[in-house]
């Protein structure tokens, strides 16, 4: 039975797609893909004969005619979004338009910009006695954030955080994370324009400064802002251990060494 596969690419760099989902984008007899944010050496995968659509111009139901199009002509269609589709993704709207259709679809899971701002500054995100919790969030903008996750209220966990869409409001970012209480002037953070890209940039600072770093930049879209004392690691160590490897731990599949 033909059905549509909603496929994350990865953050950028076209070797970031998992193998399904590579396989889902070779075998597509039609793909939607989200324009400039979906790195276009993917589209290379695509077999010959293969539709392609950029979904930049297009609205919901044209996306949806597309997809459905496809699937009453027997067609296999991959949806092809940036990074994670569950993450800002617009793909719920998506699915319930096509479960209204009767259409059959599965979703293929990918590297979200937040895991490849990590790995380009080689951070782990979640260290004991540091953070133990990476939040995924944005500030609002014109897509309204409900009041009970105003930026300033995050904040106030002090967690890891990962701002997605933000990086052109970045005064008012650091003005709500200020706000929240926790954060300081002081708090370590990254702005990974483009993670994974070839033009990738980095910008380090602290609340204090990065606003202003940022501005110099010239960085104004397609950035992922991560904030926390996890940043500080790279600089000061790593204060606690994990118990996962240490000899004095024991768990399912290893007993602490003996002294």
């Amino acid at each position: 039975m033909s059905e549509v596969v909603f496929v994350g690419a990865g953050a950028g760099d076209p070797e970031l797609i998992t193998v399904k989902g590579l396989k889902a984008l070779q075998r597509a007899d039609v793909v939607v893909y989200a324009g400039s944010l979906v790195n276009p050496e993917l589209l290379r995968e695509l077999k010959t004969g293969a539709q392609a659509h950029d979904s930049a111009p297009l609205t919901l139901e044209e996306v949806l005619e597309i997809l459905c199009a496809a699937v009453a002509e027997g067609k296999t269609a991959v949806r092809l979004h940036t990074g994670d589709p569950s993450v800002y993704g617009a793909i719920q709207e998506q699915m319930e338009g096509l479960a209204a259709r009767g259409i059959a679809y599965s979703v293929v899971p990918g590297v979200t910009a937040a895991f490849a701002a990590a790995a380009a500054l080689k951070q782990e995100l979640t260290l004991p006695g540091v953070s133990q919790t990476v939040i995924l969030s944005r500030i609002e903008g014109r897509t309204p954030v409900p009041e009970k996750e105003r930026l300033r209220k995050i904040a106030a966990l002090g967690a890891t955080l990962a701002l997605y869409l933000s990086v052109s409001m970045m005064e008012e970012v650091v003005d709500e994370l200020l706000a929240g209480g926790v954060y300081t002037p002081a708090t370590p953070v990254a702005v990974v324009c483009r993670a994974s890209w070839p033009d990738e940039r980095i910008v380090e600072g602290t609340l204090a400064d990065i606003a202003a770093r940022v501005k110099e930049a010239g960085i104004g879209r397609q950035a992922l802002i991560l904030v926390g004392e996890v940043l500080s690691a790279r600089r000061d160590g790593v204060p606690e251990k994990s118990l996962l490897y240490d000899r004095e731990f024991s768990h399912g599949f290893r007993q602490k060494s003996p002294r």
